[in-house]
């Protein structure tokens, strides 16, 4: 096994996860008018199946851009 690759691997997964929390802060400042981590401890149910398919809709973004 080539630990360059395995490297290289561990380095586009931490930069993908910190592109993820820099949208999600983004997302958070355009939308001052609610506040997703007090709707989470509410328990609703739509602002985390949102909140969710937002991660996922950048984690595709931003993995398609890594490759």
């Amino acid at each position: 096994m080539e630990w360059r690759i395995v490297v290289i691997n561990f380095v586009y997964a931490c930069l993908g996860v910190v592109l993820m929390f820099i949208a999600y802060k983004i997302f958070d400042l355009l939308t001052p008018q609610l506040d997703f981590p007090e709707e989470l401890k509410k328990n609703n149910t739509a602002v985390a199946i949102f909140i969710a398919a937002l991660f996922i809709s950048i984690g595709i973004i931003v993995g398609g851009a890594l490759n």
